[in-house]
């Protein structure tokens, strides 16, 4: 998030989720679209890698309003089908 926004609830626990496996065609408003089936979307952001088909690489990091929509997308979101190919969906562990 612009401004070093928090990407934890009180408690440290995660809002953000980490999504592999897509397609290098899939836009941010469409994973945005499609991952707001678990909850709030606040964030979305296509990673980049330059010199790669679209300049995508093909993972996305994802941040909803509650650590409980996270947890919801991590569960009903994985094995999800976007584009033709079927992502999956883990907790982000990275530190902004």
């Amino acid at each position: 998030p612009v401004g070093g926004g928090h990407t934890r609830d009180p408690g440290g626990v995660n809002r953000r989720v980490f999504v592999g496996n897509l397609a290098y065609s899939v836009t941010w408003q469409e994973l945005k679209d499609h991952m707001r089936h678990a909850g709030d979307v606040l964030f979305c952001e296509i990673l980049k890698e330059p010199g790669t088909t679209l300049g995508s690489k093909g993972c996305a990091i994802v941040e909803y309003r509650t650590a409980v929509e996270a947890r919801r997308a991590i569960r009903s979101m994985t094995e999800t089908e976007l584009r033709g190919r079927r992502m999956w969906v883990r907790e982000d562990r990275e530190e902004i």
